[in-house]
């Protein structure tokens, strides 16, 4: 998984290593499960020493969890950045809503083992890190809570919508479609997938125009 930014004070080679335990990491535990994967395996994929593991992240467990600070970040950046270009070029918050499904599905299309991975996470309630699962999760969320709630200020969306709710839905219509289409329907493509939930966006599946 490409890196969204260089760490602070950290080298250009940290970080390239960095990437490569990510990489690793994701693949064999969508592969086998994270209680099956053993920091051995992890370094033997990324090609590095097992030393470089520790030197890196204190834990099997840290690791992972910084694995979803990373992805969730990603695709935290991806989101934004479609909902700030299409304010760029005067759409508006359909637009913007559209836009960041896209977006996701181009992360997901992109990524597929970490989104797996990260779904079936959020299930989870007994992990350590859990709670970091949930702050990087509402940090994804947020960014289509706020283009919501400026729709509703500027009267493009009815005041009645319960923001939350409604911004955590698209996000999850977007997971879980986008996993069905990788798991089930590899055959479609991206344009094909997007058609589909954008139609559910602007509320044309019942026929009328």
């Amino acid at each position: 998984m490409e890196r969204s930014s260089t760490t602070p004070g950290g080298s250009a080679r940290r970080e390239a290593t960095r990437q490569k335990l990510y990489e690793a990491a994701v693949t064999l535990i969508a592969e086998q499960g994270f209680s099956a994967t053993t920091v051995d395996e992890i370094a033997e994929r990324a090609g590095v020493a097992k030393g470089t593991v520790y030197y890196n992240f204190a834990s099997k467990s840290v690791l992972f969890e910084e694995l979803l600070r990373h992805g969730v970040g990603l695709l935290t950046a991806s989101l934004r950045e479609a909902a700030e270009r299409t304010a760029a070029e005067g759409g508006g918050g359909v637009d913007a809503l559209d836009a960041m499904i896209r977006a996701g599905l181009v992360f997901i299309d992109r990524y597929p083992a970490f989104t797996q991975l990260y779904v079936a996470e959020l299930w989870r309630t007994n992990r350590a890190w859990q709670s970091t699962l949930m702050v990087v999760r509402q940090q994804a969320v947020a960014v289509v809570e706020g283009v919501l709630r400026e729709g509703v200020a500027s009267g493009e969306f009815s005041e009645e919508i319960d923001v939350p709710l409604t911004a955590a839905a698209l996000v999850g219509m977007v997971l879980v479609a986008a996993l069905d289409w990788k798991s089930f329907q590899p055959e479609r493509s991206l344009d094909d997938v997007h058609s589909a939930l954008s139609r559910l966006l602007q509320g044309r599946v019942s026929g009328r125009r």
